[in-house]
């Protein structure tokens, strides 16, 4: 499949193409996020992929989520992810991990085996459990920050998580890992102001919805470009070394 990853090869060399069929990048949650994520990830000649999920498709999937089709409703995000990479590029290595990440589950992954860490989950005590692990490890690690409830998606940025502002669940990260002594995290975040949405309608017939977080309005622009983004810096990271080379 060399042929089919050509016009990345004439920006990155050939070096580089060599570097990514030699890497293993895990991707924790396939949603909005993830889903982009893996898929750039794929078509960028990354040898093998570990995808993390326990969730199903579902139609409210539809309008932000590159692998929610009326065809795969219902199916495990996990196994739909798989089934679109290999059909992208048939030698890839796909693990799947039908699961969610969460400190109780930890133990099934062995973070020195990854190249990269992809981190597109959206609770708290799952993102600073991978934290934890990627340092101690020594494996790199970009983290997806708040993506709900914003529109704009020229306003994403990768930084420093101490670097960001106006995300709800950045300010949380930030303290949290403060209080752990870890001293950085990239993340791709957005300065834009949560737009406050209207009810989620499914949740007004669900007496219980008071009890849990509400559900964030999402769209068709952020949450994709947050998954590209993530996947252009892994790439990127993976290559630069071989991309020096080029240009010296």
């Amino acid at each position: 499949m060399r042929d089919a990853f050509v016009r990345t090869e004439m920006l990155l060399g050939p070096e580089a193409m060599e570097r990514l069929a030699a890497t293993r990048v895990v991707v924790f949650g396939l949603g909005g996020v993830g889903g982009y994520a893996a898929e750039a990830l794929a078509r960028s000649g990354i040898g093998a992929l570990d995808l993390v999920d326990d969730d199903r498709i579902c139609v409210s999937n539809l309008n932000r989520q590159i692998l929610a089709t009326t065809q795969t409703l219902g199916r495990p995000k996990a196994e739909a992810a798989a089934e679109r990479v290999r059909s992208i590029n048939p030698d890839i290595r796909v693990t799947v991990h039908q699961t969610f990440f969460l400190p109780e589950t930890e133990d099934r992954f062995d973070f020195r085996e990854y190249d990269y860490v992809a981190d597109c989950i959206d609770t708290v005590t799952g993102k600073l459990a991978l934290v934890r692990l990627c340092m101690g490890a020594g494996t790199p690690i970009i983290s997806a920050m708040g993506t709900g409830n914003k529109l704009d998606p020229t306003l994403l940025r990768v930084s420093d998580i101490y670097e960001t502002s106006g995300c709800p669940l950045a300010r949380i990260m930030r303290k949290e890992l403060r209080r752990r002594g870890i001293p950085g995290l990239t993340v791709v975040w957005s300065p834009e102001e949560p737009i406050k949405p209207l009810p989620c309608p499914a949740e007004k017939e669900d007496s219980t919805h008071s009890a849990r977080r509400s559900t964030p309005g999402s769209s068709a622009f952020v949450p994709p470009a947050a998954g590209l983004i993530m996947a252009s810096r892994i790439v990127r990271d993976l290559t630069a070394k071989a991309r020096g080379k080029m240009r010296s």
